[in-house]
C-alpha cells in the first residue's frame, strides 16, 4: 500500500514531519527497505519547506530508521532502514556522559543484559557465531594488538555473544551499554599499571567464557559474565556513586 501524505501544522515544523513519518511506519505504511519521495516531491505534499523536511531526515538518520544518499542512481535519496544499535549506542553515550545515569546504575543493568546474553548463546549460538567470536579473541591476543584496538575488539566480543543469544532485543541493548561506557573502559585500559598482565587476565576471562558457551553450559557463563562485568567494570564505579540530580 502506497504511503499517503498529508500536509502538517507549520508550528516546529520539523516536529511535525517527524509525527507525520512516524505515523506512516506505526500503521505499517513504510517498512524498512522502502524509500521515501524526493525532497521536491514530499516538502510541498506535506506543506512544508525542503529545509524544514531535510531537519526531520536528519533526526531521522541520527536514531538509525532512515539513511540518505544524495546525487542521482539506483541509492540516491532516503530510504527507511532497522539499524538501532549505533543510535542507541550514541544516545546513551551522550546520556552517560550528561549524568543522566550513574555508572552503578549502568554496571548493573550490563550484567542483567550480559549474564542472560551467556546463558542463552550457550543454548542458541551457532558454529559459525562460536568460530567469529573464537576469531575476536584471536586478534585480542595478538603481541602488537594496542589499548584501543583491544578495547574494540573487546566490545565486538561482547556483542557478538548478545547476538548469538537469539533474541535481537537484548542484543541491541547489550551493544547500547557497552558502547556507552567504551570511552571510560578505555581510559582504564590505558591507565593500568601492567598492561601485558591486564590483558592477559581479561583474555584469560574471555577465553573461559566462549569455552562455557561451546559447552553449553549457561549458568556457569553467567556467573562468570558477572564476574568478569564486575571485575573490571566495577573499578569504574566510586564507592558511592549518587543518583543523577537531573539538573
Amino acid at each position: 500500500m502506497a504511503a499517503e501524505w498529508r500536509p502538517v501544522r507549520q508550528s516546529r515544523t520539523h516536529e511535525l514531519v517527524l509525527e507525520r513519518i512516524e505515523e506512516q511506519v506505526v500503521a505499517g505504511e513504510l517498512k524498512a527497505g522502502d524509500r521515501l519521495p524526493p525532497e521536491r516531491e514530499l516538502a510541498p505534499v506535506l506543506g512544508v519547506s525542503r529545509s524544514a523536511l531535510r531537519e526531520a531526515l536528519r533526526v531521522l538518520e541520527t536514531i538509525g530508521v532512515l539513511v540518505a544518499h544524495a546525487g542521482r542512481g539506483p541509492d540516491a535519496g532516503a530510504r527507511i532502514v532497522r539499524n538501532p544499535d549505533d543510535a542507541l549506542g550514541r544516545l546513551l553515550r551522550l546520556h552517560v556522559a550528561l549524568g543522566s545515569y550513574n555508572l552503578h546504575d549502568v554496571l548493573e543493568a550490563r550484567v542483567v543484559l550480559e549474564r542472560s546474553s551467556f546463558e542463552a548463546a550457550a543454548t542458541h549460538a551457532s558454529a559459525e557465531d562460536l568460530a567469529e567470536a573464537e576469531e575476536t579473541l584471536r586478534r585480542m591476543q595478538e603481541p602488537d594488538v594496542t589499548v584501543p584496538e583491544f578495547n574494540d575488539l573487546d566490545t565486538s566480543f561482547h556483542v557478538q555473544i548478545a547476538r548469538s543469544s537469539g533474541n535481537q532485543l537484548t542484543s541491541t541493548l547489550t551493544s547500547a551499554v557497552r558502547e556507552s561506557v567504551r570511552p571510560l573502559i578505555l581510559e582504564a585500559l590505558e591507565a593500568a599499571e601492567d598492561w601485558p598482565a591486564t590483558a592477559a587476565a581479561l583474555n584469560a576471562e574471555h577465553t573461559a567464557l566462549l569455552t562455557l558457551v561451546r559447552e553449553g553450559n549457561g549458568p556457569a557463563a553467567a556467573d562468570l559474565a558477572e564476574q568478569h562485568i564486575r571485575g573490571f567494570h566495577g573499578t569504574l564505579v566510586p564507592d558511592t556513586d549518587p543518583s543523577p540530580s537531573g539538573d
